[in-house]
């Protein structure tokens, strides 16, 4: 009950400063944008390269799975698979940098440690 009465004090002192919560939502973007993250399945036969704002830079596949799917409609849907894969553990890995990135800002604002606060930094995990 205390630790909720903390955090609703602490949100309430924060919306007074709504510039300094608009920097903090600037900072995690900034740093969002210029983080990269690497997803890669089937042993490395594809790989994909993402910002921490989930878009997605680059997926790339191995010579060999590429010469396997000029010939062979299964490798062809094999490499669908791992793309997939590879792209989603990119977002997985993005999401993570997100989430740490919000905390570091909330700490610093003197916040708990609240998962829900990328909602509030214009953000979505």
């Amino acid at each position: 009950m205390f630790d909720n009465m903390r955090m609703l004090t602490s949100l309430a002192g924060l919306m007074k400063n709504k510039e300094g919560l608009k920097q903090a939502g600037e900072r995690i973007r900034a740093k969002m944008e210029a983080t990269r993250v690497t997803g890669v399945a089937g042993g490395g036969a594809a790989r994909a390269v993402a910002t921490g704002s989930m878009k997605i830079l680059e997926v790339e596949l191995s010579p060999a799975l590429v010469m396997g799917m000029a010939g062979d409609p299964n490798t062809h849907q094999l490499a669908g698979t791992l793309i997939a894969e590879a792209v989603n553990m990119a977002i997985r890995e993005a999401q993570g940098k997100l989430q740490q990135a919000v905390s570091e800002e909330a700490k610093a604002l003197g916040l708990p440690d609240m998962p829900e606060l990328s909602g509030m930094f214009g953000l979505s995990s």
